[in-house]
């Protein structure tokens, strides 16, 4: 006999089914039916593992799987006692060598008759520059001055010109842009004239290391200041190249005059003569280089003006000079 409505709701609520008694009967059947079957539950080997229950069937994501997967050989790692970064090859890194080290062999044998932080006396320090020269040319005898002084203020900046007594031994081409070009030539200018020299200019073509220059003529000179000064070939007054008496500037151009100026780091750099020079002239010429700078002290600096003194030549080793050399 079939059951009614009312039974049917009684049977439901029995259950704990929640269902409107305004469904129907077949509604309230199907109801009934459904929670009478048990939920299809599906273990699968691997999730056995786990201890995890998947419904439909035990199918899993394929994320899920890998994640199964990574779980497990960690668990293996971890009984067979090993660590992540065992499995990994190890990487060994070499030690960066001293610049000494990278030095080719030559050098190296040079730098064998220095005693390292002992400092020498100038004499001392200039046989030894001549006698490491490692290089088969004639090398120029380099001094390089490290000064307390800081190069952004004004009055630090140090910065002069002079006339080495026996020159720096190198062949100076100079150049000269002036209306009397063959008075120029006469005084032993390499290249001197006006147009024609501005000419060359365009072209590209600078084959000098000195630019001299009168001050009328400078104002053509400025459109090719972007590509003068940083060859360190643009005329200025403050080194002598702008100048009325063009001959007097050619005369100390040929016989050594030298500029020199601190580097960001306060370090003056200026080559004193050539390895094939005489002992007596390099420490002439080195003597007027120091007495020089130390002329330009500034009020500033009280004490401790020279820092370090090191001689070189052009691919040799470094020489610590004795202070004393600046007194």
């Amino acid at each position: 006999m079939a059951k009614t409505k009312a039974e049917l709701l009684l049977e439901a609520k029995e259950l704990g089914l929640d269902i409107d008694k305004l469904a129907t009967i077949a509604v309230i059947k199907l109801r009934l039916e459904n929670s009478a079957k048990p939920t299809e539950i599906v273990v699968t080997e691997e999730v056995a593992d786990e201890a995890v229950v998947t419904a439909k069937a035990g199918k899993r994501s394929a994320k899920a799987l890998k994640e199964a997967d990574d779980l497990k050989l960690k668990e293996e790692r971890k009984a067979a006692g090993e660590t992540k970064d065992s499995t990994k090859t190890a990487i060994v890194q070499t030690p960066t060598r001293s610049k000494l080290e990278r030095r080719g062999k030559a050098f190296k044998k040079a730098a064998e008759k220095i005693e390292a932080n002992k400092a020498y006396g100038l004499e001392e320090a200039i046989e030894l520059a001549k006698t490491t020269s490692p290089v088969k040319f004639d090398a120029s005898v380099e001094l390089h001055i490290n000064l307390n002084v800081d190069p952004r203020q004004a009055d630090q900046n140090i910065r002069d010109n002079l006339i080495l007594p026996a020159g720096n031994g190198k062949k100076v081409r100079v150049a000269v842009f002036t209306d009397d070009s063959k008075a120029a030539l006469a005084a032993g200018a390499d290249i001197a004239g006006n147009e024609d020299f501005l000419s060359q200019l365009d072209k590209g073509k600078m084959d000098f290391d000195i630019l001299i220059s009168t001050p009328m003529l400078m104002a053509k000179l400025g459109k090719y200041a972007r590509t003068l000064g940083p060859r360190g070939l643009m005329p200025n007054p403050k080194s002598g190249t702008v100048t009325t008496d063009v001959v007097k500037a050619i005369t100390e151009a040929k016989g050594g005059k030298v500029e020199y100026r601190v580097d960001s780091n306060g370090i003056v750099h200026i080559a004193v003569g050539k390895v094939s020079f005489e002992n007596a002239k390099l420490n002439e010429n080195i003597d007027t280089v120091l007495k020089s700078i130390k002329s330009n002290k500034p009020q500033s600096v009280k004490s401790g003006y020279f820092k370090a003194i090191h001689l070189a030549t052009s691919m040799g080793p470094s020489i610590l000079v004795d202070l004393s050399a600046a007194n």
